[in-house]
């Protein structure tokens, strides 16, 4: 069975000290990422207020039971900075980064794709772009 490695460091008093491993932390992220694929749609007409959202993971209708109701989130970069709520008060929070927040409603056939309800609607330029399915309102 293999040792973990010993590290020594140098301190200011010139002895030598055994350097203690740093204790890793899980990876904690808050939400699954996703796909944008395009408007819920017939033959001809598109529907741009239902978009329809791939979650990475999720391959059955009965894996999307999960993530009805939970909230998503697509993020962006616009040219222009412009001032949050705190802004007034501190200029430098600035940022050119927007959000469009939505909430997932139903399933969309049978391979687990989701239709989400944005608000404002997502662009069209969202097709194709990454999407944060975030996992709260939690029903467990």
């Amino acid at each position: 069975m293999a040792r973990p490695k010993k590290i020594y460091t140098k301190k200011g008093d010139g002895k030598v000290h055994e350097k203690k491993p740093k204790s890793k932390k899980p990876n904690v992220r808050l939400f699954q990422p996703g796909v944008m694929l395009g408007y819920r749609r017939a033959k001809k007409s598109t529907n741009p207020h239902h978009s329809l959202i791939a979650i990475k993971g999720v391959t059955s209708r009965k894996d999307t039971r999960f993530y009805m109701g939970k909230r998503c989130l697509y993020l962006f970069k616009a040219t222009k900075k412009v001032a949050g709520p705190k802004c007034r008060q501190q200029p430098h929070l600035k940022s050119n980064v927007r959000r469009i927040w939505g909430r997932i409603r139903a399933p969309h056939g049978k391979s687990g794709v989701v239709k989400a309800v944005f608000k404002p609607n997502l662009p069209g330029q969202a097709m194709g772009k990454k999407i944060r399915v975030y996992l709260y309102p939690s029903s467990i």
